[in-house]
């Protein structure tokens, strides 16, 4: 799904001209709105008499509205077009390792209900619950359902709707997206957290970031997962595995063993599980601090906990680490930062950047590094983008 560059669009002159152009006249609406039909033409140099035809579509499907009169610049004042916002378009269902999330959202992606759950290691449990939950809100919804998102901790095959292994879990080979669809009657899109992550910040996120061509979304939360945007899409390598970098190699002996079992992988030491297991060492308080959760931690470190706030840095300090090298690899206009990491950013967002200085030689071009401009929000706003999206993607960027 590639999300259209309204600065390098061209109107399509082929086969597919009408089905291109209905996508151009949507998201000119998404973007720009509140906007006129005459303003849509200026922009396009599409025929006004095309804007019209499309518009009238999209205004009987239900996806804009017409929202007043804009300013008469000598004529008739111009009627204002915008999303529709009315009523529900979407089911997002995020699963995290500690807390599961279904929701609601209009077509801007504004949620407009939500129903959360502790996750259950039973998957029975917690794809029984999800299911129900979704199906809650397609009762109450008084808008037409689009389709139903899904985010994952783990590896995952978007083209099946199948489940491949989340290491968290142990859960193997489990068909996620055929259970949801077949209880709802709505189709089903899945992908992996970071991937979901990454694609709610090119179609929601703040235009420093959506209107990027090639970013890095990493996503810190029990694990480190990482989201690779090129050209504008969502860049998934073969059979879906690429991103994988919370496996690479960056030291030895991590505090944690990473989702694989290893001490060596960038998760061991960078994620949530290594900063809370590093706070259990420095407080003194023994095994029963594990039990929290990295955002109790960090409730902790903005407390101003000196104990929380030293383990918090020195996971930062790791996390640059990563970064760098992500950086010298792909040279992305952008590296996004997200998950609960991102309440502390004024803590550690120091630390990246004295990583990648060391690491980066002079000659050769860096990366902005920026929190997540979603906030920890990102994973569920991704489940819920994996659905809106295929509404406003488009073939014609270029």
């Amino acid at each position: 799904m590639r999300r259209i560059d309204l600065k390098r669009i061209q109107t399509a002159h082929f086969s597919t001209m009408r089905a291109i152009n209905r996508q151009i006249v949507l998201n000119y609406v998404r973007d720009r709105g509140p906007i006129s039909r005459a303003e849509i033409a200026r922009q396009t140099a599409l025929q006004r008499s095309t804007i019209s035809e499309i518009v009238d579509s999209l205004l009987e499907e239900g996806l804009i509205e017409e929202v007043g009169a804009g300013r008469s610049t000598g004529g008739r004042c111009p009627t204002l077009l915008a999303l529709r916002t009315s009523g529900a378009a979407a089911i997002g269902i995020d699963i995290a390792p500690t807390r599961t999330t279904v929701a609601a959202s209009d077509l801007a992606g504004c949620v407009l209900e939500q129903e959360e759950f502790e996750t259950d290691h039973d998957f029975e449990k917690t794809i029984t619950r999800a299911i129900n939950a979704a199906c809650r809100l397609l009762e109450k919804s008084q808008g037409k359902i689009e389709g139903i998102g899904v985010s994952l901790p783990g590896l995952v095959d978007p083209s099946t709707g199948r489940l491949l292994y989340i290491p968290y879990f142990k859960w193997h080979d489990l068909d996620v997206g055929p259970r949801i669809a077949a209880a709802t009657g709505l189709e089903v899109t899945i992908d992996n957290d970071a991937n979901a992550a990454a694609l709610a910040e090119l179609w929601f996120g703040h235009s420093e970031v959506s209107e990027a061509r090639d970013f890095i979304m990493v996503f810190i939360a029990e694990g480190v997962g990482t989201g690779i945007v090129f050209d504008r899409q969502i860049y998934r390598g073969e059979g879906g595995a690429a991103g994988e970098f919370g496996h690479m190699i960056i030291g030895e002996r991590a505090p944690v063993p990473c989702s694989c079992g290893s001490y060596d992988c960038w998760e061991a030491f960078a994620s949530g599980r290594a900063a809370v297991a590093r706070y259990s060492k420095l407080a003194g308080v023994g095994e029963d601090a594990r039990q929290m959760s990295f955002a109790q931690l960090i409730d902790r470190a903005l407390a101003g906990e000196e104990s929380a706030r030293s383990a918090l840095r020195e996971t930062a300090r790791y996390l640059g680490i990563g970064i760098s090298n992500l950086i010298i690899g792909f040279s992305p206009e952008i590296v996004v930062v997200g998950g609960a990491i991102t309440r502390a950013w004024d803590l550690v967002s120091d630390l990246f950047s004295e990583a990648v200085k060391r690491s980066i030689r002079r000659d050769l071009p860096t990366a902005r590094i920026m929190r997540s401009t979603i906030g920890d929000r990102a994973s569920l706003m991704g489940a819920l983008s994996l659905v809106l999206a295929n509404k406003f993607a488009s073939a014609a960027a270029s």
